[in-house]
């Protein structure tokens, strides 16, 4: 197995196969998402409302991804190489920081009073919703904040 921290070098080598799975398993996952209802905030929200009316319909999406993880990864990581890239790309910082908490902390705020997460945001933003433009925007922006602030050394 071939693993590597580093972005991927230039797949364009390899043709278009690479985007054409990119493609198929981002119209998968978006069209799972519209399916489980997980593009509407409130589905979002009131899985948050654990005392009030709460909806566990997204612990069952994420025990679908998750089981499917649990089944898939080994098997996938001793694999020689991915199909479509020249290495893994495995984290390899496991350590909880503080950096990690914050994240986590801004992440669940976010979460919590918008009922939006970017998986669904950026498919709800497909569809043209103003909601969900605004949304995946200004997600854009912090993402670009955080780069200038927390610049990583090459």
């Amino acid at each position: 197995m071939s693993l590597s921290t580093q972005h991927p070098a230039s797949e364009s080598a390899r043709g278009p196969l690479p985007r054409i799975a990119a493609l198929f398993a981002g119209l998968l996952f978006g069209v799972g998402l519209v399916l489980a209802g997980m593009t509407n905030p409130g589905k979002v929200t009131a899985f948050l409302d654990l005392f009030g009316r709460w909806d566990p319909s997204l612990a069952f999406v994420m025990m679908g991804a998750i089981g499917v993880h649990a089944l898939l990864l080994r098997p996938i990581l001793r694999l020689r190489n991915p199909l479509f890239a020249s290495s893994f790309q495995v984290p390899q910082k496991t350590s909880i920081d503080g950096r990690l908490v914050l994240g986590a902390a801004l992440f669940g705020v976010g979460w919590g009073l918008g009922g939006v997460c970017p998986g669904p945001g950026v498919v709800s933003a497909a569809s043209g919703s103003g909601y969900a433009l605004v949304f995946v925007a200004t997600m854009a922006a912090g993402a670009l904040l955080e780069g200038r602030l927390f610049a990583r050394k090459a």
